[in-house]
């Protein structure tokens, strides 16, 4: 069995601890937040070791560490655990600079130990029906593509907490939708150019960033295509969709989380039929991307145990991180 203990236990840290609880393959041996009510709390539903102490956790006796802290933290945490000498899951975004991804790359190196990145919409089943189909050139050469990214998180979701911080949270393309920007790298390959502007139109004294943004991408293969993304659909999420159009189809991924193939003509084949696949995060008050963090401690395991192919490796990870701040760049006009 992987020993493993968690690093940073809010929602998303809670949505570990309950897929590694259901892996038998694991075992939790440890966890750790900064809030000591909430390692209280953590204790009385999990027998284990929960502890205020970030020191206390790098002594615990684990293999891997979860790091599901802050986006700004990320970097610090992961290089501090590789150090140690753990293996790390680190949740998305990898970083908040493509600097600070090459040191924890660079750490993970000298330690000999691998970093994971979580980006689990690659495991969504139209979106595994769809690389498919582009790797087995079913839909010939893509020549544009269209990502719609169109969800809300109102005052409330950032009402005290790090959540729209610029040095803690980044901005909404690190936050809400990097799953989206690496699923554009995953499908389609490199950026060769962008232009992008982006504002702040609905959270003026709320957040620190924009949430509204217009996005113009060249692909190294010469695609063309646009990303348009906010965080004002009134009161609830309403789409997140890749669009491609090639030379012998076109597909759309959609839904509210690029869990639906809406639409596929495809040269010579029937309609791809898909499964549901699994529901979304649920956090009460919103809901995030789908939840296949089981899949991706499947891999985790399946790499450590049986030498499989990593889903998601640090240059992946990287690769997100580097488009985002490309487009913010151009946003804030060089600098931020």
């Amino acid at each position: 069995m992987i020993k493993i203990a968690v690093l940073g236990l809010g929602r998303i840290g809670q949505r570990h601890l309950e897929k590694i609880n259901e892996n038998d393959e694991f075992e939790l041996v440890g966890g750790f937040d900064i809030d000591p009510l909430v390692n209280r709390t953590m204790s009385e539903n999990f027998s284990y070791f929960f502890t205020d102490s970030f020191e206390g956790l790098m002594d615990c006796k684990a293999d891997v560490i979860s790091i599901c802290t802050p986006n700004g933290l990320h970097a610090k945490h992961a290089i501090a655990c590789l150090e140690r000498g753990f293996h790390v899951l680190v949740e998305k975004p990898m970083a908040l600079s493509s600097r600070d991804c090459g040191a924890m790359i660079k750490s993970a190196e000298n330690a000999n130990k691998r970093i994971f990145v979580v980006k689990q919409n690659r495991f969504n089943p139209p979106v595994v029906a769809v690389k498919k189909l582009i790797d087995e050139n079913k839909l010939g050469s893509i020549t544009s593509f269209q990502l719609n990214c169109f969800w809300n998180r109102n005052e409330d979701y950032y009402k005290n907490n790090w959540k729209g911080t610029l040095n803690l949270d980044g901005g909404t393309l690190y936050t809400q939708f990097s799953h989206f920007i690496d699923l554009v790298y995953y499908l389609l390959g490199d950026v060769k150019s962008i232009e992008a502007k982006g504002r702040n139109m609905q959270h003026q004294g709320i957040i620190e960033f924009e949430d509204t943004g217009v996005v113009l991408l060249e692909m190294e293969n010469g695609a063309l295509g646009t990303i348009n993304y906010n965080v004002n659909s009134y009161e609830s999420n309403m789409e997140g969709s890749l669009t491609l159009f090639g030379t012998d189809g076109t597909v759309k991924i959609g839904g509210q989380y690029l869990n639906e193939l809406e639409y596929q003509k495809i040269r010579g084949m029937d309609q791809i039929q898909i499964s549901a696949g699994n529901k979304p995060n649920d956090y009460g008050s919103y809901k995030g991307s789908m939840s296949n963090h089981d899949l991706v401690y499947n891999n985790v395991a399946d790499v450590l145990l049986r030498n499989g192919v990593i889903s998601t490796n640090l240059f992946d990870g990287l690769k997100t991180v580097q488009i985002i701040e490309r487009i913010y760049s151009k946003i804030h006009g060089g600098g931020r």
